[in-house]
């Protein structure tokens, strides 16, 4: 069946701004310190395939989430290494072997089982400790931590590769991570001392943009910010956003005063207005959580106010104020159009969420377009 040729909601990726963004990652980070491309979530909704095609000859490392992430990452990038920011579960440890992909843990037990299934297949499995400074998620308390480190080095069919943690608020909170990164150098001081661990690595996107000289390590995992959007705002002006996300006019009707607009008929015409139906909703991820927020689109170079509630398919926005709007026409959920720019972060503090959210949830069916 023959498919039209015009794209009913979709998202452009410019792999020059991802490219730009790495590179301002590279510059922060002190000499010698390798970047671990963060590409879980589907590269943050950007394409877990494309993004790792665009990045695999420019960094050594990637991260996931998990070992189905892995394995479709590693049929892009079969040479690079991976490391899995999660546990495993207790089935998926022989594929992680096998695969040699680099698998975190937190307590001997799973260090132990590692060793079973690694010693069980005549490989050596490849671990790096989880130390808990803060976050709660994973990992040893950081005062355990050397101790346990100690014990794994016991185990004939295990490496301990690596040694990480995580930052829980180095986007808000600047004096508890300082003193966070006080105690995971005095951590790392004390694994070392019992010999070396190749890959130490702390700093997240904010913590690359705010903390890059105060973390011992030579590893870095920075996501967000690849992508364009940073989360310490004054660090915004570095980066280039990588995705615009773009939909169509589909039907623009006259309204007259005091008509509802979308389900509950939350919003009412106040007065006549130019109505705009657009081909995307919350089945494409665009949050139902900006429906009467204020949210807006871009239409023309020009802002249109979002009306009534998000529905799964459509929703309306006014276009009153731009006459030359027409079905059909290009409409910005997220991006650049003209002189006008719409955020992720303009959309996630609206939606009352976080970018994160705002990029990871535009759906499967919104056709990726890489440009650039």
């Amino acid at each position: 069946m023959d498919l039209p040729s015009t794209k009913r909601c979709w998202v452009e990726l410019d792999r020059s701004a991802l490219l730009h963004n790495l590179q301002v990652a590279k510059q922060t980070l002190p000499n010698g310190t390798q970047v671990a491309a963060v590409v879980k979530a589907d590269a943050y909704g950007h394409g877990l395939s494309w993004v790792g095609e665009s990045l695999k000859d420019k960094v050594g490392w990637f991260a996931v989430a998990n070992v189905g992430e892995a394995l479709e990452l590693s049929r892009v990038a079969p040479d690079i290494s991976i490391l899995l920011l999660g546990p495993v579960l207790p089935d998926e440890r022989e594929t992680v072997v096998r695969h040699c992909l680099n698998a975190v843990v937190s307590e001997w037990e799973e260090a132990k089982a590692f060793q079973q299934c690694a010693e069980r297949i005549g490989e050596k499995a490849r671990l790096h400790l989880a130390v808990d400074t803060g976050m709660g998620r994973i990992g040893v308390w950081h005062g355990e931590a050397a101790a346990l480190a100690r014990r794994i080095r016991t185990l004939s069919h295990v490496e301990l590769v690596g040694i990480g943690t995580h930052l829980p608020v180095a986007d808000e909170d600047r004096e508890f991570t300082r003193k966070e990164l006080q105690e995971w150098n005095r951590v790392v001081d004390a694994v070392q001392a019992d010999g070396t661990i190749p890959w130490v690595h702390a700093l997240n996107s904010a913590g690359v943009l705010g903390y890059a000289r105060e973390a011992a390590g030579n590893l870095a995992r920075p996501g967000l910010m690849l992508y364009g959007s940073s989360p310490l705002p004054e660090k915004q002006a570095l980066l280039r956003p990588v995705l615009t996300w773009k939909t169509r006019i589909t039907l623009i009707r006259d309204v007259p005063a005091g008509r509802g607009i979308s389900y509950g008929r939350t919003f009412v015409t106040p007065r006549p207005m130019r109505v705009a139906t657009l081909g995307a909703g919350y089945g494409d991820g665009y949050p139902r959580h900006l429906s009467n927020t204020g949210a807006e689109v871009l239409v023309g170079g020009k802002r249109a106010p979002l009306l009534g509630r998000v529905t799964m398919d459509q929703l309306m926005v006014n276009v009153s104020a731009i006459p030359g709007a027409r079905p059909g026409d290009e409409v910005v959920l997220l991006g650049r159009q003209g002189d006008e720019t719409i955020s992720a972060s303009e959309l996630a503090a609206r939606a009352g969420t976080i970018p994160w959210e705002i990029f990871t949830r535009i759906t499967r069916r919104v056709t990726r377009v890489p440009t650039g």
